[in-house]
């Protein structure tokens, strides 16, 4: 299982409108609004990391509004 950590910061007044897409998205498990320098965090469950890549590239960073991301991968000790 990978799990990884999104941050996306979105144009003003489109909180609500990205927050209800990314709550749709497969591999979406949680979603978190946020203040400060990021206004979501989203965690995301999948069986391979490709698939992180490809959910973050593809489905959130197409959504209109979204205008930036940083992606954080958890890893194994």
């Amino acid at each position: 299982m990978s799990v990884a950590f999104v941050l996306i910061r979105v144009l003003p007044g489109k909180e609500h409108e990205i927050y209800d897409k990314v709550s749709k998205l497969k591999y979406v498990t949680e979603v978190h609004p946020l203040l400060g320098e990021y206004d979501l965090i989203l965690k995301i469950d999948t069986d391979e990391m490709t698939e992180i890549g490809k959910l973050v590239i593809q489905d959130i960073r197409s959504i209109n509004g979204v205008v930036e991301t940083k992606t954080l991968a958890e890893i194994k000790l």
